[in-house]
């Protein structure tokens, strides 16, 4: 079961589909490329995972994939 650890120990799963805890981004200019009729499945390869700690509110964001550990982000 994949998961990683948020900073306040709380435990992020990323195995659920769909998951509670899961946000898809896509930057402006890769969005811009797509035009008409839309492949979901290669919109979806675009879009970079992003998992929000219920505990705290920190993002885990995996901006290079899953091969790569996520960069946090605490809220102010």
């Amino acid at each position: 079961m994949p998961a990683i650890w948020c900073a306040c120990g709380e435990k992020l799963d990323y195995s659920l589909i769909p998951n509670p805890i899961e946000w898809l981004a896509i930057g402006d200019v890769a969005y811009d490329a797509y035009v008409g009729q839309v492949d979901a499945e290669a919109l979806h390869r675009e879009m970079k995972s992003i998992f929000e700690c219920p505990a705290c509110g920190r993002l885990a964001a995996f901006w290079e994939g899953f091969g790569t550990p996520p960069k946090f982000y605490a809220p102010e």
